[in-house]
């Protein structure tokens, strides 16, 4: 089961039982407030407990003003120019509570710590990155299922992918001797210039070779050369490894989502980091503890 994606006027969410929620994808601010108000009915209609939306700043004190509230901030997300945020309206309250917030602060501190003291690790013998193909949306599903019980999107579903590959998503892989052992995706917004960086997986049989930091690193070059200004990730907040993974890469902490996602079983708290393309961090390493 998954949620549905829907579009109003030019804007694109997303909703559904999965998330329990309502999730604003994309805004076009012609369709303020018309979307607002859509959110209200649907959310109030079906029952959701969380409405989520993704908009600039020239947008955020439309939703303040009806009950939505900040709960994470990038910088010049949006063209390189306009902030961007990440604002949430609580039909049920206790969803708005993380349950263990004093340990996801302590995989914050840990990961900007720990990624600070990191040493250079190069990429293992015998393993190769590379962008995917369509042709490859079979295997890559079979990890996702092998790897994410659930998952807000339905990368598990060959024919999703697919389809997705043929939009503005990108989905790269490491292998080692052709079987793969790692993948992950970036969803590009050519017209807002950012990238989400997204669906990192790797396969437990080849875990703890950093093939998670070497393929956003190539992500993050391809993105560069294609113009993107600004790199962002939604991960799992109580997970060190995907924290730490983008903390070494350079990303910086912008906020928590409140039991944001449907992941692994479970409703979970996601992070978002954020980090800036630009010309002068492409002589960054890949470090690793």
């Amino acid at each position: 089961m998954s949620d549905t994606i829907c579009r109003f006027g030019d804007s694109t969410y997303q909703h559904g039982p999965l998330n329990d929620r309502i999730y604003l994808m994309k805004l076009s601010p012609d369709d303020l407030p018309g979307i607002i108000h859509l959110f209200e009915e649907l959310s109030a209609q079906e029952g959701y407990s969380k409405v989520f939306v993704k908009v600039p700043a020239s947008a955020r004190d439309r939703f303040l003003s009806r009950g939505y509230r900040v709960e994470a901030r990038i910088p010049e997300l949006y063209h390189g120019e306009e902030d961007g945020f990440f604002m949430a309206m609580y039909r049920d309250d206790r969803r708005g509570v993380e349950a263990d917030m004093t340990m996801v602060n302590e995989i914050i501190r840990e990961s900007i710590h720990k990624a600070e003291a990191c040493r250079r690790r190069d990429l293992p013998a015998g393993y190769t990155l590379q962008a995917c193909e369509p042709e490859e949306a079979g295997e890559i599903a079979g990890l996702y299922r092998r790897v994410f019980e659930s998952y807000p999107f339905p990368i598990h579903d060959p024919e999703y992918l697919r389809d997705v590959m043929q939009e503005d998503i990108r989905f790269f892989s490491a292998r080692k001797d052709g079987e793969l052992a790692a993948a992950a995706s970036a969803e590009i917004s050519r017209g807002d210039s950012f990238v989400e960086m997204s669906d990192l997986a790797t396969d437990p049989h080849h875990a703890g070779l950093n093939l998670a930091s070497h393929l956003l690193e190539r992500m993050e070059d391809e993105m560069r050369a294609g113009g993107i200004g600004v790199a962002y990730t939604i991960c799992r907040a109580r997970s060190f490894p995907v924290n730490i993974t983008f903390a070494r890469a350079g990303y910086r902490y912008a906020g928590t989502l409140q039991n944001n996602t449907n992941i692994c079983g479970s409703f979970e708290s996601m992070n978002v980091w954020y980090k800036a393309l630009s010309t002068e961090d492409r002589g960054r390493q890949i470090r690793t503890g």
